[in-house]
């Protein structure tokens, strides 16, 4: 029996450069899984491949822009081509903005929709009709607490990760004939780029220094911190192992306790 528990196993990670995504893809290759490293920045993705291959694993750079339906067709061709096929989708590419409602822009609606929830639809689109064909397979969404709970001046990304949520339960329902697992995982606030350049403009709107405001959205956990990249990853290897079969339609909190449902 093989010591590594996703050796032989073809993964993609969406939003891989950074942050949450890099962290997975990491956690995915320390554990033998091969992979196709997705997100738009060719060089960060690039470099990211080089890293985890002259660690030991196995790792292939695809750029794609999530949000454009040709582009994310194109790069699943890509990946079957490389990789022969896909037993792990991780889709955690994301982004968050946010703005008071009265004066909220149109642009910034249809950029979260786009980057948070439609992103997650084209991808899964594109990778399940190859994953039906397999004895079984996973599909793992990184949401947000936000798609259990509301908050002042984010609700163009509260209506898209609540809508990931949404997505992840129908697909668990519909894809359970064909043995593939969907589940979400729900992160608060993560000590990653994105947090931090949400502290920079919650400090530029309140006129708080940067270390008061990353104070403040520390304030949200009752373990009154940051969560860490690496403990989201270690939910999303739990959920891509043979041992998490029985668990279909879930949303997981890493949150610190601030969310209890």
């Amino acid at each position: 029996m093989s010591s590594l528990p996703l050796e032989g196993k073809r993964a993609v990670v969406t939003g891989a450069s950074k942050g949450i995504g890099r962290s997975i893809a990491f956690a995915f290759a320390r554990e033998g899984a091969t992979l196709a490293l997705v997100a738009r920045g060719h060089d960060e993705l690039e470099a990211l491949a080089r890293e985890i291959r002259e660690a030991g694993g196995h790792a292939e750079a695809i750029p794609a822009d999530v949000t454009n339906a040709e582009q994310v067709r194109r790069m699943a061709d890509a990946t079957h081509a490389a990789l022969g096929g896909v037993d792990i989708l991780v889709n955690c590419a994301g982004a968050a903005e946010s703005h008071d409602f009265p004066r909220h822009p149109d642009e910034l609606w249809h950029r979260m929709l786009a980057v948070n929830l439609t992103s997650v639809y084209y991808v899964c689109r594109a990778f399940v009709p190859g994953m039906i064909t397999l004895p079984s397979a996973r599909i793992i969404n990184v949401a947000s607490i936000a798609a259990k709970t509301g908050g002042r001046y984010i609700a163009a990304y509260t209506a898209s990760k609540h809508g990931v949520l949404g997505l992840t339960r129908a697909l668990a329902s519909e894809l359970v004939r064909y043995n593939i697992t969907v589940n979400a995982i729900c992160p608060g606030y993560v000590d990653t780029p994105m947090t931090e350049a949400s502290i920079a403009n919650i400090a530029a709107r309140t006129g708080s220094t940067q270390e008061q405001a990353r104070a403040a959205l520390e304030l949200t956990s009752p373990q009154k911190r940051l969560i860490a990249p690496d403990e989201v990853a270690a939910v999303a290897l739990f959920l891509a192992r043979d041992a998490s079969y029985g668990i279909t339609g879930q949303a997981i909190n890493v949150d610190g306790g601030a969310v209890m449902y």
